[in-house]
């Protein structure tokens, strides 16, 4: 019941402690009447605005009639176009040698550096706490989790 209320398709409401719900058939008709009115007027509006724009594209070619020199011009642009669509091809292959992709490689390389070494020194906390407060040897413990006994920092 809440949801035909909250679609609008049933009106409530409260009198006292008692809610009452109540539909009039001539609501939702009024309401379908008003939807198609406004799309109709939608409809006009853009049909209006199609003839409007089509006879501003008449417009435009009767004042640009197509001379020698304007198609010469629209053929050098298409050219001239084609030209910077490869020239942006031979860009993307040589991205990988920008400085600004570079730099961002450096910073996330030096990033993980910093999460790795802070990985490290969490392994050798959780070793030492373990062999200074439960007495388990480390070597016991690495071999246990498996980490290598040459673990280091890196550099």
């Amino acid at each position: 019941l809440q949801g035909l209320v909250d679609d609008g398709l049933v009106d409530t409401d409260k009198v006292g402690t008692s809610n009452y719900f109540w539909a009039f058939p001539s609501k939702g008709v009024q309401a379908r009447k008003r939807k198609l009115s406004a799309l109709q007027e939608s409809l006009d509006s853009h049909k209006d605005k199609t003839i409007k724009l089509k006879a501003s594209i008449a417009a435009a070619r009767e004042q640009r009639p197509a001379t020698a020199e304007r198609t010469d011009v629209l053929n050098e642009l298409k050219t001239e176009k084609d030209r910077k669509e490869t020239l942006d091809k031979e860009l993307k292959q040589f991205a990988h040698c920008d400085p600004e992709v570079i730099k961002a490689k450096e910073k996330r390389s030096l990033v993980a550096k910093e999460a790795a070494n802070r990985w490290t020194d969490n392994i050798f906390a959780v070793q030492s706490f373990c062999k200074n407060k439960c007495g388990m040897d480390p070597a016991n413990l690495e071999k246990q989790f498996g980490i290598p006994s040459e673990l280091d920092y890196v550099a």
